[in-house]
């Protein structure tokens, strides 16, 4: 409600405070423009205004505190409180009828509420205002409330602990006025609900405690404080906390105390009601509390006391709830079966609670009292002359629509299996009168056994249907439904492993329905007997039904596959595939049914060949329905394409290492169809692929030529050169930056090498030598270019019948220049680079090129100066200085002593270089000590 404003004479400003004065004159701007918009009731307030006061208040604060002599000042500041307080009253109130309101206005509010408290607060001692501390703290305790209900607990906190201050002067012998005594109350308690919320317990109820002392007596004060206790029992039960139970039952004895003592200090019959009212609900709250600790002789003793109270006692219907859970727990079944009875004819106990109760007893009973219990459900039906309806009710909470599962619903289910099979029962039920009733019994235990079939406990099922079978009529209307019993109730004993009785039942079904469910499950029997030859002529049963559908043969393949008939589900799904020809509307795509059929092949060893054939047939059918249409359109289209990719390149791989190159080529081949089915310039990781299967189709027939040591045919020749002259054109449709990526999904330098070593092969073959050079010398400008794949394209070209000279020396002297220019060059694989290109120009070359040949061994005689001991292999420096050396023994014996000294010396300062020829080089500096000599005789003689 909207406080009043106190009416006070005007007063006038000195200038000794007319500071006060301006910080004031801010504050009731402020005021005035919160009071404008509470009589919009439209417009929020803003936050600014909220800042400014609080900036102001500061200022206020510091002056703070006034003089006797500034009352006048005092009491402007109290109306300005007041004003803010009603405005924000009038904004609250509208706010309250506007549904788009929002919290944070709401916060905002509750802010100009504690502004207005704080203002209050600098002039409390105001003279001429009554209780002015009281009014004070009831404006921090409002604020406190506000500030809770927002959840800001330390705001609240704070406001509450400023009432408290206020108050903790009064004398509380001399309070008289019962507000303030209810606001001492309101204020402990407030302040108490606040700490709990905090989880800062130990303080809540310290403060519960201390407002003991402030009860006065008041039956009112009594009940509102065993509320508060009540409500943190519950508080605490609900957290599931360690030590729950015992903490709820301290609080909720507290709170049963004070009910106690209210009861004693009320003085109306209304307020004594209220009272046992409040211990009633404790005294429920505490019996189901010991319930939870197994306490169970303090719950009987709860129950008795609440039933014998004054005033007829309580019949509240959880009482007898209570009391059979007791007894049960006391393993006293026969007063849990009273309890059960009473319940059964108290019509005053609502129908769940009575089904609760009955739950309770089955599960605490077990199987012992399943005789108990139809004997209760039987009594029950002998003394309220029970109709077929009723039953029917009763049987459906019985059975329970949820939580089906465990022992306890598999005693209910058995209790009720075995009361709607007793003839009095089944007797309700006969005749025209009760069809409808009759239905919905056989809908009731149909539905059960459904769940329990559901649930795999096919025992239980099979129960629950058989007794279902008694409410289905023996003629001719209800044959069908009769066929539909017979056929689950094989299914039932399938799930039981019992082979035989299944048979038997689904042959009274054919008897009732011949259909294709029954084919089916003749299927399954076979199935389980592991008989799959008779499996598969079911297969070829089915399709001689009426009702038959291809879903069937689908269904059969994924029975099938769980029984690990395989053969079994390949046979159902070939016959699936014979539909699609035709142009029949099917329920599976073709290329579903080819995905799940080549899964089921891969499934087991030595069926690579079907998987080879079906994975063929799969890409011829993509050809001739076009890939839209097989493989389905955008997103779907493309993941199962990709899947067939995936799976061609996973088996092209899987072959390829087990060295099956035949099958691997072919994989790979399909893998490049599948690939390239949605390739295009916006799909350059496809593309990859394309690449990549095409390349090794080409290396897995190259591969099988050295396996089979045969060699490719002409065809075979030009089919590779296809295939690598189409990888040629997809490389060169790929942007740069995806060349060369780490990414797996990206062309590598391997793949590059791949490439254009079978080019390269196959160009050879072609005799097409100048393709041969243009491969190599546009691999070598690549950055994929790496040394030591150059190495084996310049060692290939120089070997076989194929050997291309130019093309080995121009590889050999690039990768040459490639080792010599890295930090750490390879000195193996430059030995071995020297000496091929000197057997290269040797062999082709002859003595026509004699200073290429000698430049050679210079530049390795270069090479070797400055290394260290073995860094250089010793073998090929060796063979570097016998082979120069040697090279000089023809023109000695022709007398060309220029040609001889030329190479007499080079393989010298070879031999100077390597370990290990420290004899041989003895031996021909001697010998080149005495060519020299003999030269120079020679000249003198000729000269």
């Amino acid at each position: 409600m909207r406080i009043a404003e106190i009416s006070t004479q005007p007063s006038h400003d000195s200038p000794s405070h007319s500071h006060h004065q301006i910080i004031l004159s801010q504050i009731e701007t402020s005021i005035k423009q919160t009071e404008s918009i509470s009589l919009s009731r439209s417009t929020p307030v803003p936050e600014t205004i909220a800042t400014d006061l609080r900036r102001s208040l500061t200022l206020l604060i510091k002056l703070a505190p006034f003089p006797s002599t500034l009352d006048s000042l005092k009491l402007h500041i109290w109306k300005l409180s007041y004003r803010l307080w009603n405005a924000c009253v009038d904004v609250s109130n509208a706010n309250s009828f506007c549904s788009s309101s929002s919290s944070s206005a709401a916060e905002t509010i509750a802010h100009l509420r504690h502004i207005a408290a704080d203002l209050l607060y600098l002039a409390v001692d105001v003279s001429g205002v009554p209780s002015p501390t009281t009014k004070c703290a009831s404006f921090f305790q409002k604020t406190g409330l506000i500030f809770h209900d927002l959840r800001k607990f330390d705001l609240a906190s704070t406001c509450f602990e400023q009432a408290t201050d206020l108050t903790s002067k009064l004398d509380l012998a001399s309070i008289s006025d019962s507000g303030e005594r209810r606001l001492l109350l309101d204020l402990n308690i407030a302040r108490s609900r606040t700490a709990w919320e905090v989880s800062d317990r130990n303080l809540a109820l310290n403060l519960l405690n201390r407002t003991k002392s402030l009860l006065f007596g008041s039956p009112e004060h009594f009940k509102t404080l065993a509320s508060q206790y009540l409500m943190f029992g519950k508080s605490v039960l609900s957290k599931n906390e360690n030590q729950a139970f015992n903490e709820a039952l301290k609080l909720m004895n507290e709170a049963l105390d004070l009910c106690e003592k209210g009861c004693s200090a009320a003085r109306t019959r209304e307020e004594t009601v209220e009272l046992k009212g409040l211990r009633s609900k404790t005294l429920r709250f505490i019996s189901a509390v010991h319930l939870q600790k197994g306490e169970f002789e303090s719950v009987i003793k709860c129950v008795k006391v609440l039933r014998e109270g004054g005033g007829g006692g309580d019949h509240h219907a959880s009482l007898p709830v209570l009391a059979l859970k007791a007894w049960l727990g006391l393993g006293r079944y026969s007063e849990a079966e009273k309890e059960l009875r009473g319940m059964v004819v108290n019509k005053g106990i609502p129908e769940g609670v009575w089904v609760s109760a009955v739950e309770a007893y089955f599960q605490a009973a077990g199987t012992a009292g399943a005789e108990t219990a139809k004997g209760v459900f039987l009594g029950l039906l002998g003394r309220c002359h029970v109709s077929a309806k009723a039953a029917v009710r009763v049987a459906h909470r019985l059975v329970g629509e949820n939580g089906i599962g465990g022992e306890g619903a598999r005693i209910r289910a058995k209790v009720a299996a075995e009361l709607v099979s007793d003839e009095r029962v089944v007797a309700l039920f006969s005749g025209d009168v009760a069809v409808k009733e009759r239905t919905a019994m056989h809908a009731v235990l149909w539905n059960c056994a459904s769940d329990h079939f559901r649930l795999k406990d096919y025992e239980m099922s099979a129960e629950m249907f058989e007794k279902s079978m008694f409410y289905i009529p023996n003629d001719i209307e209800n044959r069908i439904l009769r066929a539909k019993g017979f056929r689950v109730l094989c299914l039932c004993y399938l799930g039981l492993s019992q082979l035989d009785r299944a048979q038997e039942y689904i042959n009274e079904a054919e008897k009732l329905e011949p259909n294709i469910a029954s084919v089916f499950l003749k299927f399954k029997i076979y199935l389980q007997k592991n008989d799959n030859v008779s499996a598969i002529s079911q297969i070829q049963a089915m399709a001689t039904c009426l009702d038959f559908t291809p879903d069937f043969l689908s269904l059969a393949a994924h029975e099938a596959v769980a029984c690990r008939a395989l053969p079994v589900a390949v046979a159902s799904l070939s016959n699936v595939l014979n539909f699609y020809p035709s142009g029949k509307a099917m329920p599976t795509t073709e290329v579903v049914v080819l995905r799940t059929l080549i899964t089921i092949l891969t499934q087991e060893p030595g069926n690579e060949p079907e998987v080879l054939k079906f994975m063929k047939r799969a890409q011829a059918r993509a050809s001739e329905l076009g890939p839209d249409c097989f493989f389905g359109n955008k997103e779907v289209g493309k993941r199962e394409r990709n899947w067939f990719a995936v799976t061609s390149w996973n088996n092209g791989t899987k072959f390829g290492k087990a060295k099956n190159y035949e099958l691997c080529a072919e994989f790979f081949r399909l893998a490049s169809e599948f690939y390239g089915v949605f390739a295009d310039a916006q799909e350059e990781e496809t593309s990859v692929m394309v690449f990549k299967s095409l390349i090794l189709t080409v290396s897995a027939m190259i591969a099988l030529e050295s396996q089979k040591k045969s060699t490719l045919t002409d065809t075979e020749v030009k089919q590779a050169a296809e295939l690598l002259d189409r990888a040629g054109k997809v490389l060169s449709s790929i942007s740069t930056p995806t060349l060369l990526s780490e990414d797996n999904s990206s062309i590598t330098e391997s793949d590059l090498f791949i490439y254009t070593f079978n080019a390269y092969d196959i160009q050879g073959r072609l005799n097409n030598m100048q393709a041969q050079k243009l491969l190599v010398k546009s691999y070598v400008s690549s950055k994929a270019c790496k040394s030591q794949y150059l190495l084996q394209i310049g060692l290939f070209a120089s070997q076989g019948p194929r050997s291309n000279p130019e093309v080995t020396a121009f590889a050999l002297n690039e990768c040459l220049s490639a080792l010599l220019s890295s930090p750490t060059p390879d000195y193996a694989n430059v030995a071995i680079i020297v000496r091929k290109l000197i057997a290269v120009a040797s062999i082709h070359k002859g003595d026509t090129d004699d200073d290429a040949v000698y430049g050679m061994y210079k530049q390795a005689y270069r090479l070797m100066v400055g290394l260290k001991e073995g860094e250089y292999p010793t073998e090929e420096g060796k063979w570097l200085a016998m082979t120069a050396w040697n090279r000089a023994a023809l023109p000695v014996r022709l007398g060309q002593i220029d040609t001889a000294k030329k190479w007499l010396s080079v393989g010298l300062e070879l031999a100077r270089q390597v370990v290990g020829m420290e004899t041989y080089r003895a031996c021909m500096e001697d010998f080149v000590t005495d060519f020299e000599k003999k030269s120079h005789v020679q000249n003198d003689i000729n000269s």
